[in-house]
């Protein structure tokens, strides 16, 4: 008796440790896993460069980097003449930062659908998490949830009935620390994952972005050192 095939997935993967952990979530619950990164104009290659680390040495069984420059708009410190902010009180309440790319995860799960629906796949995996960012608005479970909806109006398998998308978000209610515990449990090498937004020529992270804030401060509370940092010599 043969087996079904497995499940196809889009996981977007961005090279970062959220994304890992989706991606290893997703091949953990059985998908056959298609990585889609960005290549948007952001200030550096080193999360496309850990992605497509990720992606091999992890399983995926297949991994596109789709170009879409989303400097062309700017309004980003990741994709504009603006500062990252640095040295932030994250326990404090902030505005929406200068880090939040405008539209950025629409136009991503817009591209990802269009993916999903060639492949006759139902499933997309996206790492959006509320607790431990600075109120992205494309994070929000109300977002996700319309975008779910609105794709199951655009598509040609939704309209037909035959498909509904279903678009995961496994992370969206967990801190940083236990996001980590969960990519331990299930194998993800930390160490072959980039998170600064403003790392050195030499790829090493600045250490008081937000996002390596979020991300020291999280191995911290577990109790470990951060692998990228050691296997950096920092």
């Amino acid at each position: 008796m043969e087996h079904s095939p497995k499940p196809r997935a889009i996981v977007l993967l961005s090279g970062g440790l959220d994304s890992a952990t989706l991606l290893a979530i997703a091949l953990s619950e059985g998908y056959e896993v298609y990585a889609l990164s960005f290549r948007y104009g952001q200030r550096h290659e080193g999360e496309l460069n850990a992605a497509q680390r990720l992606a091999k040495t992890m399983g995926a069984r297949e991994h596109r980097i789709f170009s879409v420059d989303l400097r062309a708009f700017g309004g980003s410190a990741l994709t504009d003449d603006i500062s990252v902010p640095k040295g932030r009180d994250l326990t404090a309440n902030h505005a929406i930062p200068p880090t939040y790319v405008p539209a950025r995860n629409t136009v991503f799960l817009s591209i990802a659908l269009a993916w999903a629906e060639t492949l006759d796949a139902a499933d997309i995996f996206i790492g959006v998490n509320v607790l431990d960012y600075s109120g992205y608005p494309d994070c929000r479970p109300e977002y996700i949830e319309a975008f779910q909806r609105m794709a199951d109006l655009a598509t040609k398998a939704g309209v037909e009935g035959r498909r509904k998308t279903q678009i995961h978000t496994p992370l969206i209610h967990l801190h940083k620390s236990e996001i980590i515990q969960k990519g331990l449990a299930l194998g993800v090498d930390y160490s072959r994952t980039v998170s600064c937004y403003d790392p050195s020529p030499q790829g090493e992270p600045c250490g008081e972005c937000d996002a390596c804030q979020l991300r020291q401060s999280a191995f911290a509370k577990l109790g470990l050192q951060d692998p990228a940092r050691i296997e950096s010599g920092k």
